[in-house]
């Protein structure tokens, strides 16, 4: 179960890109604690340096500043390295559709440099950050690999591309590539501000403050959110997956469904506030439910995800009490 008792070679090297962000430092700190060697790229355009900052002290840990757009900064960090975790992306749907040209060049072209100058580096395994967008408007829940519908933003588009690249670049020139199409990820770190900010955290946030949260929609919209431990499992155990794996897409969840108006609820019982939501406007691009079947992942992956919605939500609320 989990992670913890996960094994690696002794001098192990791990590249952790967008390694400031907030699935990226949880990555970077939980295989500095596992006693591998870390280096984080990060660009700082949407990671923080504060994320990081409590690695700093660590020799295993080393920090590069730099853009994955640029092809000789990709190869510089890919030497001597074991495995790659991709996470350095642009996320959110609604900023994708204003700004479509800058998620190609970031999310697209930055990809195609890391995977290129990985497989001239021969890195051993390549795990990459796709995304449940990928799945469209096609209606069925859960929603299974292989069972996808028409893309409904830029970003979705691009995550769809980067696992066909994933793909292209196994069968071409024998890069084992893992693409993990992660289910609404929160927890400790995920940034509570800004106009694109993660439900959960920015809910709790404006509870805190007594502000009243909007609600994109009725509040009925469900959504498979899944805890940042399951996601720091997925991706080590990507690294040491099986060969038939290899090439492939999986759905990394927890497995199980959320209303966004139960959470809400859920929240403002939890902080001890009674305070009703806003309702808003459908965001556009927005897919209305979301579950995932993770039964490829617990096969090829040996995915086995320990938290449940309520275990990490609790979690997540303890972090933000202590550090908002």
């Amino acid at each position: 179960m989990g992670y913890k008792n996960i094994r690696f070679p002794k001098k192990s090297v791990f590249l952790v890109t967008g390694g400031a962000g907030f699935i990226g430092s949880n990555l970077c700190e939980a295989i500095l604690n596992l006693g591998y060697k870390v280096r984080c790229l990060d660009d700082l355009s949407t990671g923080k340096q504060t994320n990081v900052d409590l690695f700093s002290a660590n020799s295993d840990y080393e920090f590069i500043k730099g853009d994955i757009k640029n092809l000789d900064t990709c190869m510089k960090v890919c030497e001597g390295v074991d495995y790659v975790l991709h996470q350095a992306a642009w996320g959110s749907v609604p900023r994708s559709i204003e700004m479509p040209l800058f998620y190609c060049a970031n999310n697209i072209t930055g990809t195609v440099n890391m995977l290129e100058a990985a497989r001239q580096n021969g890195v051993k395994k390549f795990v990459y950050a796709s995304s449940s967008s990928v799945y469209g408007d096609e209606p069925n829940l859960p929603k299974k690999e292989g069972r996808e519908g028409n893309l409904l933003s830029p970003y979705a588009l691009t995550k769809r591309v980067d696992e066909e690249y994933g793909k292209l670049y196994h069968k071409l020139y024998g890069l084992d590539t893992y693409g993990l199409r992660y289910f609404n990820v929160f927890g400790r770190r995920q940034d509570p501000n800004g106009a694109y900010a993660a439900v959960i955290p920015k809910f709790i946030k404006q509870l805190m403050n007594g502000e009243r949260p909007t609600i994109n929609g009725d509040g009925k919209q469900s959504r498979d959110f899944t805890y940042i431990e399951n996601v720091i499992e997925a991706n080590l155990k990507a690294c040491l997956a099986p060969h038939e794996a290899v090439g492939e897409a999986f759905n990394i969840a927890y497995g199980g469904r959320e209303y966004l108006i139960d959470i809400y609820y859920k929240l403002t019982k939890a902080l001890g506030v009674s305070i009703e939501p806003i309702f808003g406007p459908d965001r556009k691009g927005d897919i209305k439910h979301s579950n995932a079947d993770i039964s490829k992942a617990k096969k090829f992956l040996g995915y086995n995800p320990e938290y449940d919605f309520e275990r990490g939500l609790s979690e997540a609320i303890e972090w933000y009490k202590e550090n908002l």
